[in-house]
């Protein structure tokens, strides 16, 4: 969508929901910041109008219509071309707080693998839990560049870090099966 500034096409969402409880306010509120939606005020929200948002916008609105609640759902696009660029500028400012939010967890990921190996802690079990990290790490890599459809800048940064977290990985790997194959005190092979 980048370059076709002028013709974006957003979603609107105008959701109005009881105060009580308050779980499905949440709920609602989960959805659309899981799936990318921007908060433009209270009840008020905006997607991009492209497929990858359809299912959780859809979702948002059963969560609200079975809480009892109000939604309109609206196609929009800005009056000129200074407003669609300032709602792309907006949508891709929230993706980079999204890429910067998974960089941060790139760094706590390599520094867990960095003790590990400072702690010569080679593991299955170990190795196990270094490796549903990573593969959380790449559902979470893999669901921001979903909904990053503007291209954030730092998506690319965001993309070599998953694949250093990816080689770091291999790394600490080869350390543990290194360690569980070496011979023993006694000359014995594990």
């Amino acid at each position: 969508m980048t370059g076709n500034v002028a013709s974006a096409r957003w979603i609107v969402l105008l959701v109005k929901l009881p105060s009580e409880p308050t779980r499905h306010r949440v709920a609602v509120w989960r959805e659309l910041r899981k799936v990318g939606a921007l908060s433009l005020g209270q009840g008020v929200w905006a997607a991009p109008d492209v497929p990858v948002f359809a299912a959780g916008i859809a979702r948002a609105l059963e969560l609200t219509e079975s809480a009892g609640g109000e939604a309109i759902s609206l196609h929009a696009s800005g009056v000129g071309v200074g407003d669609a660029a300032r709602f792309e500028a907006m949508f891709t400012a929230a993706r980079e707080d999204d890429w910067s939010e998974f960089m941060a967890d790139c760094g706590k990921y390599e520094a867990e693998l960095n003790k590990e190996i400072r702690n010569a802690k080679f593991t299955l079990a170990e190795l196990e839990e270094e490796e549903q990290s990573l593969e959380r790490l790449r559902r979470w890599h893999r669901d921001i560049k979903a909904r990053d459809v503007f291209g954030a800048p730092t998506a690319v940064e965001a993309t070599q870090r998953l694949r250093h977290c990816a080689e770091r990985f291999a790394d600490y790997t080869e350390r543990v099966f290194a360690a569980l194959h070496a011979p023993d005190a006694d000359g014995a092979r594990s």
